[in-house]
């Protein structure tokens, strides 16, 4: 007679078996979510670099306008309501402080959906000011060489010196995503 004894199986195969598999699962699901910040990430930067190329659009508008103006330069003495156009630099200005409720609205505005919002400064300390006035300290440009870079011929005489201010255009984008972006331009 041949005795068979049983060997009980204590179940330790499966044990280990079920904590690789919840191992695998956490490795999975932190694969998951480093791959998804990735691209959240990578998604806000491509918006964040759209809106400060359309931002463009804001300064071209505003300096076409302020071209315009430059007609008659008196006219950029003083504070213009429509568009905001300040006479002076604004010693306070923050862009990131600035109420831009109040900032001049492009419109119409890009099929993206940003809203695209700036604000003109002429670069003079003293507001509601002509820039040529003694007591007006303005940032300058001045065409003090008497031919200002242009070719005179024989019987042409130089042109005036003219001193022109300073402008500086701040444009702000917001996009999706809670996006904002700044963009300046300096012209004269």
């Amino acid at each position: 007679m041949r005795v068979v004894t049983l060997n009980r199986q204590r179940g330790v195969v499966l044990m280990i078996s079920l904590i690789v598999l919840v191992a695998m699962a956490l490795a999975g699901i932190a694969m998951v979510r480093q791959l998804s910040g990735g691209l959240g990430i990578a998604g806000n930067l491509a918006f964040k670099q759209s809106a400060t190329s359309i931002g463009d659009n804001g300064l071209e508008v505003a300096r076409t306008w302020l071209k315009a103006q430059l007609v008659d330069p008196n006219v950029l003495s003083n504070d213009i309501v429509s568009p905001r156009y300040y006479s002076s630099w604004g010693e306070t200005f923050n862009p990131l402080t600035y109420d831009w409720n109040d900032a001049t609205t492009v419109t119409p505005a890009p099929a993206t959906g940003e809203r695209i919002r700036y604000v003109i400064h002429r670069l003079c300390k003293t507001p509601n000011m002509a820039h040529t006035a003694g007591l007006q300290e303005c940032v300058v440009v001045s065409n003090s060489s008497g031919t200002g870079g242009t070719t005179l011929e024989a019987n042409d005489s130089p042109p005036p010196d003219v001193t022109s201010p300073f402008y500086r255009v701040t444009a702000r984008v917001d996009g999706p995503r809670n996006t904002a972006s700044y963009v300046q331009l300096v012209m004269y």
